[in-house]
């Protein structure tokens, strides 16, 4: 035989459960909470047993009083039953006067050690279940338990049918249970009154204890031989721990015992309003009426021990007196009577009390008729080996194992109660559902007391798994089920506030701020817990019976059973010998999740869901709340209408005082004494109010992302019909809510935002609003009764202006404006200024965009007005107020941009309020009766000067195109087109009455030059085309304008010849870029026509016939490249010539007018316009290159008459051109005509393109 081993290491502190209590651990209950492991062996096998006490109310252990041979135990000692500080509850005890039955006791220690249940703990229950249990096999005797399961964790109570028998008579509370025992199982059932000698034993053991006791004057103490003298100081001081297990308490014993807190304190989240427990008028104690000041559900041994009996983990709960002292620390003390021999029950009972207390020794005393005897020490590991009491130690574990297995596998439903009865002589155990037995009861007085102890029970476990859940989501569907399994457990009359807080819970396990993950969607999906009650890993065991051996106690139970109640048993186990047989009930089936229901990832229907919930916890709150105020009986069914108006007629002047009210609401609660009672009839500080305002807030979160949902969806309407819910919830908290935590403002000024961002997008899509209104206007029936709860507490109108659906554009984006403004002030107020930078610079954001959306649409109604005027006169005053807002909505828009450092937004705007200025710059433009427009005026250049200011400042703040390339290159067009519209109307409308000729000339090539700069010829993309026409256009302008110098200049030689020089280079670049466009004919023939037109004015100027003749023949040249734009003409008069022939022409040209663009299709009154100039020009050149040629003096080389030959033939076939002949085939002629002379003077597509 190896010893017991007691290790002192491996120390584990334990957190106290409060100020009366504290965790010891270790066979002397030192309190050093360290943890203390011990091995038996027997044999060759090796028993595996370990124990940590967790809690410990006895003194530390002192050594036993040695009692005197001939000590006469019926003798009462001087001390006996005399209230002892060192006894605990033992002290008044009276040979057991109480009940032994204490149905609730596994529900005092899980309340206790919550964290131990549902998952880590397989077994709790009192020691004297789990010996009862083990004996199983080698007992004749009764049992009767109830068993109740908790995630995996099962609670093992006595169910004392004698006992409850008697008390069904008074409270009608087992009724249905006595008549179901006597119908199926023993028809003469009758209650029979324990032997004298069950009382003479009883006495025997209290007086022989109290004699044990050190220092009370009742026996002196003396030096145990077998301490060898070693006796503690302190005999005196302290005494052995005496809260007995052969006795139960008497309500004063427990009323003298330390009070112990009832319930384990969760998050303030979770709790039961401010009340961590079942409030005071669903108090446990008041409603099992046993008589006993509500003992079943406190925690009443004298320690509490984590007990690991092979790989089964039990918290069990032990009264075993302990004593200590000298070289043997810790021994349990019994009293035997010498004439009747120890058997293997009383010796599994003595085993099984020792390893659960840890205790390496038994001190026997012997008694023959009350009179000691004799003392003898058996260590603990030699019990099962004494003489009549021999038994296999893991026989013992197999049974173990085996019974926790069947157990396991059979009490699968959670909140359900289960019987497990075998009758007295019987060898048949059974297992009955005992909640399914009361439900079927026809009347309604017929209940299960052990209802609201286990629905507390599992709403304390879910309690606790929340705290930890907020760190590992895989706790989520555990929570669920116990909460939902909670729930079904309880009537909402009668424990409302339970049930509230459970739905609460339940909707508090859906993240409605963040995507599912997938782990805690599987978790959900499976139901938690419940889908991982496999008993692959773990069995258990626990059983009562008392430390006395005979176990006839109880002679009431028939001594057989008829097998006809078979068919209402869950599970049978036919011979209890089954259990000896090594994993004859190891599970192996998957336990099935009773409560399991599919989540979906879907974030309306998770939203939808939480709802749910809190509809249910609302209406909880609301069924308890006895005043009834004076509100209209609204009927729940009834919806209440979401108006809509439309604003078109009013302007936002009358909307001010709405949104005034919305300010004061976002800042803050109206501060009213909340001393009084709230609009329903609440107290404020009630679990009511704290219920009512953590389920109000959190409908207004889910209302919030279903909005947001909506949002993304694009569908509107129904997103603001969702955001009003949710500010109504809002309101609601607000009107009973005292003050707004940090976390609750930060919120609501996330839902203004979102208010805002929805009444934006309802402005920008006005095409909808008929869609818009029929979804705004819908409402189901849970939306319908959450608002009649919130019209309890409040009218809900404070956010009305925000979230009505308006008809008028301008209002919705005024309203959108103060939302944003709304969710800015709170966001800088004192509470959140230090936390809320990131969403700060969003709102900032949100606020610059609708400040710019509406500075842009009062800038585009400014232009509609001056659009509209049939006559243009002076500047409107309602144009003019049109520019303000919008100019000052662009700047505010920019300071808000600014503020975050928003470059390329500050850019957007700043090229917003210069297209503002070139509107204010169009309106201004000077009219002179029916002749147009007249000179350019100040006003205009002031204007059109302040459009470019902006436009070079919104460049300074992109500082690059790489920071953001759209949007440099949208202000790069916008600051071309701004100059290039100053120099033209500078040059078509010069103010010669204000300037001199030469200053016009120059600012209008110094607009040019700078819109030039701006043209992008080298970056490839969809504007390059519109730079390269503009670069062509510019240089074309300036060619003419130096053309026109050129002609108007007089005296200045030099000056003539450098404004020749420039129209030449400029006419130059005009043609080759409009040649690379390809789409620009008219443009090329024009550049080319006042080309050749310049040619000849240099001509008219020269004298020398040879000059002359060189000056006609470039002339010529320039002439040829028209071929290129007439071969483009030719080309696109073909093209529409087909597209007539077409049977489907008109949607050809329909679709081919889209296609082409703004350039696309010839005007064809300006090609007639050109050819008109073009054929007398060409005639002309001709002409006159034929009569030089002609009358030259020199004799024309072989070369010459070709050409000579060449012109005469051109000009022979364009003298005899039909003029009426279609456009066409004039066209067609002239590239011929251009042809035949391009071959002859050597011109061609290259050279024409020289500049």
């Amino acid at each position: 035989m190896s010893s017991m081993s007691a290790s002192t290491g491996d120390g584990e502190p334990c957190t106290p459960l409060d100020n009366a209590k504290e965790e010891v651990s270790g066979p002397t209950c030192t309190g050093d909470n360290s943890k203390h492991e011990s091995s038996i062996c027997s044999g060759s096998s090796e028993i595996k047993s370990r124990a940590v006490v967790k809690y410990c109310a006895a003194p530390p252990p002192t050594s036993y009083a040695l009692l005197q041979e001939k000590t006469d135990l019926k003798l009462p000692p001087a001390n006996w039953l005399r209230e002892n500080p060192q006894l605990g509850s033992a002290g008044t005890t009276i040979l057991g006067s109480s009940s032994k039955s204490k149905p609730f006791s596994s529900f005092g220690m899980a309340y206790e050690f919550i964290d131990c249940i549902g998952d880590d703990v397989d077994v709790v229950s009192d020691s004297e279940n789990i010996k009862k249990l083990l004996k199983i096999p080698y007992s004749k005797s009764h049992l009767s338990m109830a068993v109740h399961r908790v995630g995996r964790t099962l609670l093992l109570d006595e169910l004392d049918i004698q006992e409850l028998f008697m008390r069904s008579s008074q409270t009608g509370d087992w009724t249905w249970l006595k008549e179901f025992y006597q119908r199926l199982i023993d028809q003469k059932w009758q209650r029979k009154k324990k032997s004298k000698e069950h009382w003479y034993q009883k006495a025997i053991l209290s007086k022989f204890l109290y004699y044990s006791i050190n220092g009370n004057g009742a026996a002196e103490p003396q030096s145990d031989g077998l301490n060898e003298g070693e006796e503690e100081s302190g005999a005196e001081e302290f005494s052995s721990s005496w809260p007995t297990a052969f006795t139960s308490t008497t309500s004063n014993a427990e009323e003298s015992e330390a009070p112990k807190q009832e319930s384990v304190t969760v998050d303030s989240s979770f709790a039961l309003g401010q009340v961590t427990s079942v409030p005071k008028e669903q108090n446990l104690p008041t409603i099992f009426n046993e008589g006993e000041n509500g003992q079943g559900l406190r925690n009443d041994f004298v320690r509490n021990i984590m007990w690991t009996f092979e790989d089964i983990h039990m918290l069990v709960g032990s009264n075993m007196p302990i004593f200590g002292g000298g070289r043997y620390p810790a021994v349990s003390l019994r009293l035997r009577d010498n004439n009747k021999p120890i058997n293997i029950l009383t010796g599994i009972d003595y085993w099984l009390d020792n390893l659960m207390c840890n205790v390496p020794e038994l001190v026997m005393c012997f008694h023959v008729n009350g009179i000691v005897q004799k003392y003898e020490m058996i260590k603990t590991e030699d019990i099962p080996h004494l003489e009549n009491s021999t038994f296999s130690t893991r026989v013992v574990k197999d049974i173990a194992q085996n019974v926790l297995s069947f157990l396991k596998s059979n009490c699968t439903k959670e909140g359900h109660t289960y019987w497990l009865f075998k009758a007295s002589g019987s060898d048949i155990v059974k297992l009955y559902d005992l909640t399914t037995l009361c439900e079927e009861a026809e009347e309604e007085k017929y209940q299960n007391p052990f209802t609201l102890p286990v629905a507390v029970l599992l709403y304390k476990v879910a309690s606790n798994l929340m705290l930890k859940a907020r760190q590992n989501k895989k706790h989520y569907g555990t929570i669920r089920t116990l909460l939902l399994n909670c729930v079904k457990l309880l009537d909402q009359d009668r424990h409302p506030q339970i049930i509230a807080s459970a739905h609460y819970m339940l909707s508090e396990l859906f993240q409605l701020d963040e995507p599912l993950e997938e782990d805690g969607g599987e978790s959900l999906r499976a139901g938690g817990s419940e889908d991982s009650y496999s008993d692959e890993d773990r069995e258990e065991e626990e059983e009562e019976e008392d430390l006395t051996e005979d176990s006839d106690d109880n002679g009431s139970y028939s001594n057989c059973s008829s097998l006809q109640d078979d068919s209402k048993a869950v599970a049978v186990i036919r011979s209890v010998g089954e259990l000896s047989v090594p994993e004859k009930y190891r599970s192996t089936h998957q336990i099935r999740p009773s409560c399991a229901f599919p989540v979906s990832q879907d974030k309306e229907e998770r939203c939808r869901l939480v709802l749910s919930y809190v509809l249910k916890g609302l209406k909880a709150v609301d069924g308890s709340i006895k005043k009834e105020s004076d509100l209209p009986a609204a009927d729940p069914n009834t919806p209440i209408p979401l108006k809509y108006e439309d604003r078109s007629a009013t302007g936002a002047c009358a909307t001010e005082k709405g949104i005034s009210l919305l300010l004061e609401r976002a800042a803050g609660p109206l501060q009213g004494d909340q001393k009084h009672t709230t609009r329903s009839g609440m107290i404020p500080g009630s679990w009511q109010h704290h219920m009512k305002l953590k389920l109000f807030f959190k409908a207004s979160k889910a209302y919030c992302v279903l909005s947001d949902a909506a949002t993304n969806l694009l569908k509107y309407g129904r997103a603001l019909r969702y955001i009003k819910l949710s500010l109504q919830c809002y309101d609601a908290y607000c009107s009973v809510s005292g003050t707004l935590h940090p976390h609750v403002l930060l919120f609501h000024s996330q839902c203004l935002s979102l208010c805002g961002d929805i009444q934006l997008m309802l402005a920008q899509n006005a095409n909808n609003r008929a869609a818009y209104l029929e979804e705004y206007s819908y409402q189901t029936k849970e939306d319908q009764e959450i608002l009649h709860s919130l019209h309890r507490e409040s009218s809900c109108q404070a956010f009305s202006m925000a979230t009505d659906l308006a008809m008028d554009p301008e209002y919705q984006l005024f309203v959108s404006s103060k939302c944003y403004e709304a969710a800015y002030e709170l966001l800088v107020s004192e509470p959140l200024k230090d936390l809320t930078s990131d969403q700060l610079s969003q709102v900032l954001k949100r606020l610059g965009n609708i400040r710019n959306e509406m500075g842009v649409y009062y800038m585009n109604q400014a232009a509609a007005m001056q659009a509209e005027k049939e006559v243009k006169k002076s500047v409107s005053a309602a144009e003019q107020e049109m520019w303000k807002k919008s100019f000052g909505f662009f700047e505010k828009g920019m300071k808000d941009f600014e503020a975050i450092g928003d470059c390329t937004n500050t850019a957007l705007l700043l090229c917003n309020t210069g297209r503002l200025m070139r509107i204010c710059a169009q309106a201004h433009c000077n009219l002179s009766g029916n002749e147009g427009r007249g000179e350019f005026s100040p006003e205009e250049a002031l204007y059109y000067n302040k459009a470019i200011d902006y436009y070079l400042q919104a460049m300074k703040a992109l500082a690059s195109r790489e920071k953001h390339s759209a949007v440099w290159d949208s202000v790069n067009w916008e600051l071309s087109t701004t100059y290039f519209t100053l120099a033209t109307l500078l040059q078509d409308y010069a103010p010669v009455s204000r300037k001199a000729q030469e200053q016009i000339e120059r600012e209008v090539t110094e607009a040019m030059m700078k819109s030039l700069k701006y043209c992008d010829l080298q970056t490839d993309s969809a504007r390059q085309p519109l730079y390269q026409y503009r670069a062509a256009t510019i240089h074309h302008r300036l060619a003419s304008m130096y053309h026109s110098c050129f002609r108007n200049q007089v005296g200045d030689e030099h000056l003539r010849k450098q404004h020749r020089s420039l129209a030449e280079l400029h006419y130059s670049k005009a043609v080759s870029l409009f040649l690379s466009l390809k789409d620009a004919p008219c443009e090329l023939l024009r550049t080319l026509l006042e080309r050749v037109a310049f040619a000849e004015f240099t001509m008219a100027g020269q004298n020398s016939s040879t000059a002359k003749l060189k000056s006609l023949t470039g002339a010529i040249e320039i002439m040829t490249e028209t071929r290129h734009a007439f071969q483009l003409i030719h080309k696109e008069l073909q093209e529409e010539q087909t597209q007539l022939n077409e049977p489907d022409s008109a949607e050809s040209a329909e679709s081919s007018d889209v296609a082409n663009g703004p350039m696309a299709g010839l005007n064809l009154q300006e090609v007639m316009k050109l050819i008109g100039v073009f054929e007398p020009s060409f005639s002309f050149l001709l002409l006159q290159v034929i009569k030089l040629m002609t009358t030259a003096k020199r004799k024309p080389s072989n070369k010459d008459e070709e050409l000579m030959k060449t012109y005469k033939n051109v000009y022979s076939k364009l003298l005899r051109a039909e003029k009426n002949a279609p456009l066409v085939s004039r066209v067609e002629l002239y590239v011929e005509l251009l042809q035949q002379l391009t071959q002859r003077t050597g011109s061609d597509d290259t050279g024409a393109r020289k500049p």
